[in-house]
C-alpha cells in the first residue's frame, strides 16, 4: 500500500521562504510520478509541479522561478518556496502516480494528508 507524508508548512511574511517535505512508501521501484497540489479556501486544486522518476521537473506559471522541485533518494520530495506571496496561502498535497505525470486526479495511487502554508502581506 503506498503511503504519503507531508511535512513543513507553517505560516510566513511576503517574500519568505518554506520548504515542504513529502515522504512516500510502498512502491516496489522509482518509476513513478510524484506531485504538490494546493487549494485555496473556495478555489478549485491547482497542480503546482510535479517530478518523474527520471527527474524530470514541472511548475504551473504561477510558481515557475520561485519554486524548487527536487526528489531524494527517489522516494523524497522537496518543495523550497522562496519570495511567497499571499496568493500562495493554502492547503498542499503530496500526492503519486505510477502511471507517470500525465495521469489525471482520478488516477492517482495515493495523496498525503496536507500541510496548510499561511503567507501574510
Amino acid at each position: 500500500q503506498v503511503q504519503v507524508e507531508e511535512s513543513g508548512g507553517g505560516s510566513v511574511q511576503t517574500g519568505g521562504a518554506l520548504t515542504l517535505s513529502c515522504k512516500v512508501s510502498g512502491y516496489t521501484d522509482n518509476n513513478y510520478c510524484m506531485a504538490w497540489f494546493r487549494q485555496a479556501p473556495g478555489k478549485e486544486y491547482e497542480l503546482v509541479s510535479t517530478v518523474e522518476g527520471d527527474g524530470a521537473t514541472r511548475y504551473a506559471d504561477s510558481v515557475r522561478g520561485r519554486f524548487t522541485l527536487s526528489r531524494d533518494n527517489q522516494n523524497t520530495l522537496h518543495l523550497q518556496m522562496n519570495s511567497l506571496k499571499p496568493e500562495d496561502t493554502a492547503m498542499y498535497y503530496c500526492a503519486t502516480c505510477s502511471l507517470g505525470c500525465s495521469c489525471s486526479m482520478h488516477e492517482l495511487d495515493a495523496w498525503g494528508q496536507g500541510t496548510q502554508v499561511t503567507v501574510s502581506s
